[in-house]
């Protein structure tokens, strides 16, 4: 287990390093998340590194939990919060009156620019980018994860954004997290690259595949590829689900739980043959253009 500095705080890295256990799909993108939507506000050293005490981590726990076991949005959260409904005592500390959480939109501190903590020493940064909640998260360069990042990678790759399954976004926090603009959203809906999960109280909400699938998404487009283009994609997805539903489908059917289990147990298996199946067959195509 990481333990807080000298000066009694933990890095960002090391924060990442106590909750991956507890919950798996924690991220450093998901804690930069969380401090963008004003649930943790994290204090700065002169530098503007963050600084993370035994309360901040706690929060962090209380935020993560409630999404994963209540599946509040996230503005539901900060608001109870707020008001104390949602009160995280014994195990949970709650920040005092005066350190309640800021409620200015969600905007990041302008100190965030240039923000990096150094390197973690009781969580090194190959232990933390080997977890597959930590994927992408690490550089090659062995810069420190909480170093500052655009909205995507400088080899033109996508952030590593991750949603905890069951939690929903609104349109502003989808955009925040995966680092789009509300405009290049409306070009992926408009094309039904991205589709809102269900509509509550007639605003879109989003779950966790709308981020997984707006993040390679966004990328493309800023590739200078249209979004009318990436409809084949989902088209292609979409036609190679029924190829799949036609194999299990008589399983599913059936009453015995053995037979269900069976069949999710195929339908993972040709759900990883077919995106093996796609990148074999996309790298054939693309094969005269690395030949030397």
């Amino acid at each position: 287990m990481a333990e807080a500095t000298s000066d009694g705080y933990l890095s960002i890295g090391e924060v990442l390093g106590l909750l991956l256990e507890e919950f798996p799909d924690v991220t450093i993108s998901k804690i930069r998340f969380l401090e963008s939507q004003g649930l943790i506000s994290p204090e700065r050293t002169p530098s503007g590194y963050r600084k993370f005490y035994d309360d901040d981590v706690d929060l962090l726990r209380v935020i993560l939990t409630e999404q994963r076991e209540n599946f509040l949005p996230l503005r539901v959260i900060k608001d109870r919060l707020q008001t104390g409904e949602i009160d995280p005592t014994g195990e949970h500390l709650r920040p005092s009156d005066d350190e309640q959480l800021p409620d200015d939109g969600g905007e990041m501190r302008r100190d965030d620019v240039g923000d990096d903590d150094g390197p973690a020493p009781e969580v090194p940064a190959t232990a933390v980018a080997s977890h597959p909640a930590a994927r992408g998260q690490a550089t090659t360069d062995g810069a420190h994860p909480d170093a500052p990042t655009g909205s995507h990678a400088d080899d033109g790759s996508p952030p590593a954004a991750q949603l905890l399954p069951g939690v929903l976004l609104d349109r502003a926090e989808l955009c925040s997290m995966v680092g789009m603009t509300e405009s290049e959203l409306d070009q992926l809906e408009s094309f039904g690259v991205v589709q809102p999960l269900q509509e509550s109280g007639g605003a879109p909400v989003y779950g966790d595949d709308a981020v997984e699938i707006a993040v390679p998404a966004c990328a493309f487009l800023r590739a200078g590829i249209d979004a009318r283009h990436l409809r084949s994609f989902r088209t292609a997805a979409e036609r190679e689900a029924s190829l799949y539903e036609q194999i299990v489908t008589p399983r599913f059917r059936q009453r015995n739980p053995e037979a269900r289990v069976e069949a999710l147990a195929q339908l993972r298996q040709l759900d990883a043959l077919g995106a093996k199946l796609r990148t074999a067959l996309t790298k054939h195509a693309l094969s005269h253009h690395f030949r030397s």
